[in-house]
């Protein structure tokens, strides 16, 4: 499998946590940290369920992850994420020391990678992480539109 096979077949999982976000009523988020082909943490989005401004499908991932390793230093990981993460998450993606982040759609409100400002490259930090940006960007923008759509009443 090629790394665009294994990239897409990630991110399709991280869909699915972010339909499980959008199920219950969070912002259709999702994401998962991977090494050496195994899932080492997953999230979804759980800010409104939780009263949690914190409860960040990446965060979760993290936390996840950390337990797994008791560590919360992740070298050697990627991070799938279905929405390009906000300076919150690019922060905590920075302090774990993730290796690589595979991100879906853009955010062009709130976005750390590049959309607003690039906190995963950014040379003063001791850390940066390398980006993949756009994998399965229609089926992440997809999810996140019909949601946004839906909580509108159905109309533009």
């Amino acid at each position: 499998m090629n790394d665009s096979e294994t990239d897409n077949r990630w991110m399709y999982r991280a869909l699915e946590l972010a339909q499980s976000a959008a199920d219950g009523g969070e912002v259709p988020v999702g994401a998962l940290l991977v090494a050496e082909d195994l899932i080492l943490g997953e999230g979804s989005n759980s800010s409104i369920v939780s009263h949690d401004a914190t409860a960040h499908a990446e965060i979760q991932a993290l936390r996840d992850a950390g337990q797994q390793r008791a560590n919360y230093r992740l070298p050697g990981t990627t991070l799938y994420v279905t929405l390009e993460p906000c300076a919150m998450c690019a922060g905590a993606i920075i302090h774990a020391r993730v290796e690589r982040v595979v991100i879906g759609a853009s955010d062009l409100r709130t976005g750390a990678a590049g959309s607003i400002m690039n906190i995963l490259r950014h040379n003063k930090l001791n850390h940066q992480c390398e980006i993949s940006m756009g994998v399965l960007q229609e089926e992440c923008s997809t999810v996140l539109r019909n949601f946004f759509r839906a909580k509108r009443g159905g109309s533009e």
